[in-house]
């Protein structure tokens, strides 16, 4: 029995039992996929359900604000991937007439899907010869075969998914498909992999040397960047002042609450004398309580944010400043951040 025939017919014994894989609809595929994409199945199930039940077409999701798919999108992260579904869905609506395509060259030429998704979608729905690679593909693919080229340098990305074609079974791709990615999501993990129930380890280079902790390669090429947020907090009790961001940020279009972002992180007396801060809060600002500095980490940033709760209106507002009715907050897009915050407040 063949590699790929050892992982079919480990997946079919043990696969899980997921809403996705009992559908050939490339929009629900597409729903799982990009919900899914370096998001945990645990995590990402509850979007999916919530997504599904408001947007169960095409048609439905294309019909849908900005402001709504940002706020079911609220606590997966990378927004622009919303933002971007919500693209790609009017463009189906518009120029496909609402049916979702199946082909790869198709779904290769709308907005938010790459080389990955698109095949994903091809080989589930219409059962297209395509190998899918992801996370869990480079790497069952890299301990198996002993392939140390970095998985996300140019040569690297070519030779797995070279080697990813070459495995692939042409006559059942989707099942070839959704067997890689499994075995390396429940066997092949990234951590304490479970290679002594491993039905391919004699073969795995891995596995005989010793190298599940070494494979695969990935050259580090992040570079964190560390910025400082000061969120001010003023209500009347019934309406909260709240601030839209713009497109050009984390969090884009999202809310969030006044803000004024320093090169560090300064003592109050300092942040209360800076030249933006009297423009907008006044000069004999009146503060009811500071926070202590959380860190919240994102991909590229490490965000450093406290809370002050100011006892008076602001002396001058930002144009992108509104006040919010505070039971109309739920519905509006919020980084997790915020939102912690104010249900800690509100509760």
């Amino acid at each position: 029995m063949n590699f790929s025939d050892e992982l079919v017919k480990w997946y079919t014994e043990n696969k899980r039992d997921l809403p996705w894989r009992h559908t050939t609809d490339a929009y629900i595929i597409w729903l799982s996929e990009v919900i899914l994409q370096q998001t945990r199945v645990e995590q990402g199930m509850p979007y999916f359900n919530r997504f599904v039940e408001a947007y169960p077409n095409v048609t439905a999701f294309a019909a849908a604000s900005e402001d709504e798919v940002l706020r079911l999108w609220q606590g997966l992260g990378y927004y622009s991937r919303g933002r971007n579904m919500l693209k790609t869905a009017r463009i189906v609506q518009e120029e496909y007439g609402g049916t979702f395509p199946e082909k790869y060259d198709e779904l290769i030429k709308l907005k938010g899907i790459g080389e990955y998704t698109a095949a994903a979608i091809a080989s589930f729905s219409a059962n297209e010869a395509k190998a899918v690679v992801d996370g869990n593909v480079y790497r069952v693919i890299a301990r198996h075969f002993g392939i140390h080229e970095p998985i996300n340098s140019t040569i690297g990305k070519k030779l797995f998914q070279s080697t990813a074609n070459d495995l692939l079974n042409k006559k059942y791709p989707a099942l070839h498909n959704q067997a890689m990615m499994e075995f390396g999501a429940m066997l092949c993990k990234p951590k304490n992999p479970a290679c002594g129930i491993c039905p391919v380890r004699e073969g795995c280079y891995a596995f005989i040397n010793n190298a599940t902790t070494t494979l695969p390669v990935k050259i580090n090429k992040v570079k964190i960047k560390e910025r400082f947020f000061n969120y001010f907090l003023f209500t009347d009790g019934d309406s909260i002042l709240m601030s839209k961001r713009s497109e050009n940020d984390i969090w884009a279009n999202m809310y969030d609450l006044p803000l004024i972002e320093t090169h560090a992180l300064l003592p109050l007396d300092e942040l209360l004398a800076l030249p933006e801060t009297v423009e907008y809060l006044g000069a004999d600002i009146k503060i009811e309580a500071a926070s202590t500095i959380k860190k919240h980490v994102l991909t590229h940033q490490h965000l450093h944010v406290r809370f002050i709760t100011l006892t008076r209106q602001p002396v001058k507002l930002m144009p992108n400043w509104v006040f919010i009715k505070v039971e109309n907050l739920k519905n509006l897009p919020l980084s997790k951040v915020i939102f912690i915050f104010l249900d800690n407040f509100l509760n």
